[in-house]
């Protein structure tokens, strides 16, 4: 049974006859007369009385007429509903942030996305890289902010690179210096993050080229915490210089890094090849990242 057969019964009946309701479906009297036809032969059933140019529908026509009705308005809303999503006057981002730079990155985004679709509902989960990277392979978030270089398994869109620099108390002896290489701190503690963020793998990484293994005096999944432990020289810290420049941490000195390989690069990532809803491409557009996959990732 087809929509298409449905609508034309239902003019019929509501128009009284054939070529008034061909007139308003924008068809031949003849295609309406078969696709009735269609449907009285489907159903096994005479579901119109042709009296001359007049036709009144059957006990049968009766049933099919309101059911069809009912049908048809499904049908609408469907399509309306599909129109809103397009439109963002409805919907769901299930979007994930991590706690590292989403303050200054994604928080000014965030706030002109609720303005301009306060339909669309945002479920945001916040976590570090790695985790954010498995609930969007997962299926349960659609876009993730993490730092690359991201798994082959995502699609990703720069957002931001910034360099990290070091940081440490500003009694330190090397705090004075315009510079360090990693090298310079191998004697020293390191304060890091917990596992799960992606600024620790750069970090050791780069120690690892330079031919060491840091001591970790201490890890913290809160920024401020972090900070302070440096600010009380328990070991020397890393934050990407964005971040530095946005606290301003009384009592520390930021270091540049002459490392190479240790920028901190964010990026909007989704699951390779998934699709994304109008929503989440507005997300994508109001943090400057765009819709085009892999900006990308080989």
């Amino acid at each position: 049974m087809e929509l298409r057969t449905l609508r034309a019964f239902v003019e019929v009946v509501r128009q009284g006859g054939f070529s008034q309701a061909a007139r308003v479906v924008f068809a031949t009297q003849s295609t309406v007369s078969k696709a009735v036809k269609q449907l009285e032969d489907e159903l096994g059933l005479i579901l119109l009385d042709r009296l001359g140019h007049r036709s009144t529908p059957t006990a049968a026509g009766e049933i099919v007429y309101r059911r069809a009705l009912a049908m048809l308005a499904e049908r609408d809303d469907l399509v309306a509903e599909l129109q809103e999503l397009r439109g963002l006057r409805r919907g769901v981002l299930r979007l994930g942030l991590p706690p590292i730079g989403s303050a200054t990155l994604f928080a000014p985004a965030f706030a002109a996305f609720r303005s301009r679709y306060p339909g669309v509902e945002i479920r945001l989960q916040e976590h570090g890289s790695k985790r954010l990277e498995e609930l969007v392979l997962a299926g349960e978030l659609e876009l993730a902010a993490s730092l690359l270089p991201a798994p082959d398994t995502l699609d990703w869109a720069e957002v931001r690179r910034e360099p990290i620099d070091a940081l440490l108390a500003a009694d330190h002896a090397l705090a004075g210096r315009p510079a360090l290489g990693l090298r310079d701190l191998a004697t020293e503690p390191f304060v890091l993050f917990e596992s799960g963020f992606a600024l620790n793998p750069i970090i050791l990484q780069a120690c690892a080229r330079a031919g060491f293994t840091p001591t970790v005096a201490a890890r913290s999944s809160q920024v401020d915490f972090m900070l302070a432990l440096v600010t009380a020289g328990l070991g020397v810290g890393f934050l990407p210089r964005m971040i530095v420049a946005e606290r301003r941490p009384a009592g520390l000195r930021s270091v540049p890094l002459t490392d190479a390989g240790t920028d901190w690069d964010m990026a909007i990532v989704w699951r390779r090849g998934g699709f994304l809803s109008h929503a989440a491409k507005a997300w994508l557009a109001l943090v400057g990242a765009g819709a085009s996959p892999r900006g990308q990732n080989g």
